[in-house]
């Protein structure tokens, strides 16, 4: 596409012919060939136009600036070593930038975005596999779209993960919406997390159908404040005013049992769909009998019974089962079909998975690593385990310090033994943050030696907690999940909690036959 057309459809200044022919859009100077137009964004620790002579010097022919850091760019124009594009905000530029590029793929898919603090991941893999197995009306089975913090895929087919830990720049959104549009998909599930949102990754998705879990405090240490966190979930609520029709009611689906429900209706003129598990909803359990693998769920939706089958543990995944019950009745889904593909579903990695490799034990991988998440994990055991709970968790370093004693005092509540240890230190003091915690579990009446104990190299901390159990306990390796390296400074050392559980638990049985 040649720059001016971009510049026509985006209302971008342009400052010269306009005529180099752009192949690809990048934000990372490093990425600068020919061919490339370079969108200097104002980053958190660095700005991208002190990287403009860098990308020009790469064979970057074009490049979008934004107009108050005209200092840094206006010797480019001087020099006239290249095309310009002028714009208000270049974050938010990126993204229109990009889905130009792309020809606006989201319009030709009916698109889902989920946000929330907790659940969000475990809900778009959960609404794609039913979207993936619930029939057209012709009788044919669609291929759907999945961008999540896990992975992204059309189907069954996984897309090239960038190892990232949040949701993908927009330019890579962009490109692969435009993959599943190519591709045939009718719909796209998308991740919507809250950086995402505010970094405007996920703008110009054009959402027919927004999606809230639920709401707590979380990433202060990224946002400020409570208010600018919700205010960047309300984003994706907002975007269902200026997306496109095609042909879907645009719709919130909001849990009536959250306290934030209303305060998220209010950010949207579209219509609301609820769903809870205990209060007057448009979807809602009237009854729900758990056990360990899972949950039987008796669901009225409008007058309507089903009998729902949630094959995952714990009752974050019956909301999760009644929130794509209320997604697929705004989609315009079969409910019976719906309710089939719930019953199947095999999961998403690092959330809820069971581990079993024939030990008389639970061994519970999840990626809760937030105090409100740890308590619902460590709530579910203690109403499902009869034996000893054993915790193995840490805190996520550069993140506020009231996350460490926060998730100490919920597993010195709820667990019956802990073992702190590593969870992405990052910059700061491994040993520092392993203290703070300890030094809380302390405050909370805990010993060590007897009540929790300090094991730093995760993998370490793994095989022990494992060690220690016996018929009828549970181990929950927490905060980890689905990712598979631990980050310390500028090092970093493999551990994908699934991984080292299921090696750690056939070495305990070999030993022990």
């Amino acid at each position: 596409m040649r720059l001016s057309e971009l510049a026509r459809l985006t209302g971008a200044h342009l400052i010269g012919d306009g005529e180099v022919e752009v192949t690809a859009i990048e934000q990372d100077s490093r990425l600068a060939r020919p061919g490339v137009l370079f969108v200097a964004v104002p980053g958190l620790t660095v700005d991208g136009h002190a990287y403009l002579a860098r990308a020009l010097e790469a064979g970057a022919q074009a490049v979008a600036v934004q107009e108050d850091r005209e200092p840094l760019w206006r010797p480019l124009i001087e020099g006239g070593g290249a095309d310009l594009l002028v714009l208000p905000d270049t974050r938010r530029g990126l993204a229109q930038l990009a889905a130009a590029f792309h020809g606006y793929p989201a319009k030709r898919l009916k698109v889902i975005g989920v946000t929330g603090t907790d659940g969000k991941t475990s809900l778009c893999h959960l609404l794609a596999h039913v979207f993936n197995s619930v029939g057209k009306p012709d009788g044919s089975v669609g291929r759907t779209g999945l961008i999540s913090t896990v992975e992204c895929r059309i189907g069954d087919e996984l897309l090239p993960d960038t190892g990232r830990f949040t949701t993908p720049e927009s330019p890579a959104v962009q490109a692969m919406l435009a993959q599943m549009a190519d591709a045939g998909c009718e719909w796209a599930v998308i991740e919507a997390t809250s950086h995402g949102l505010a970094l405007h990754r996920v703008d110009e998705c054009q959402y027919d159908i927004a999606v809230l879990t639920n709401l707590s405090r979380d990433h202060i240490d990224f946002h400020g404040t409570d208010e600018d966190y919700r205010a960047a979930k309300a984003r994706l609520f907002q975007m269902l005013d200026e997306s496109a029709d095609k042909g879907v009611t645009k719709t919130a689906v909001l849990n009536a049992g959250d306290a934030s429900a209303a305060f998220f209706a209010g950010q949207t003129k579209a219509r609301a769909l609820t769903y809870a598990a205990d209060t007057g909803a448009d979807v809602r359990a009237t009854s729900v009998a758990a056990d360990a693998l899972g949950a039987d769920v008796l669901v009225d939706i409008e007058g309507r019974r089903l009998d729902v089958r949630v094959p995952r543990p714990g009752p974050f995944n019956v909301h999760n089962a009644l929130a794509a019950l209320a997604t697929t009745l705004a989609a315009g889904l079969d409910l019976e079909a719906v309710v089939r593909a719930i019953g199947t579903w095999p999961g998403a990695p690092g959330r809820m998975e069971l581990i079993d490799e024939g030990q008389p034990f639970t061994a519970l991988v999840d990626f809760a690593h937030a105090p409100a998440s740890l308590q619902a994990v460590l709530e579910h055991l203690r109403a499902t385990v009869r034996g000893r709970i054993i915790a193995v968790f840490g805190s996520i370093g550069e993140r506020d310090r009231e996350r460490r004693s926060g998730m100490a005092a919920v597993a010195a509540e709820f667990a019956d033994y802990s073992i702190i240890t590593d969870d992405n230190p990052y910059t700061e003091d491994r040993d520092a943050i392993i203290a703070d915690i300890a030094d809380a579990m302390r405050a909370a009446g805990k010993r060590e030696g007897h009540d929790f104990a300090v094991v730093p190299d995760r993998r370490e901390a793994i095989a022990q907690a494992l060690a220690m159990a016996v018929d009828e306990d549970a181990v929950l390796l927490a905060g980890k999940g689905h990712e598979r390296t631990v980050h310390i400074g500028d090092t970093e050392y493999e551990c994908h909690d699934p991984t080292v559980v299921r090696a750690a638990l056939r070495s305990l049985l070999a030993g022990r036959r």
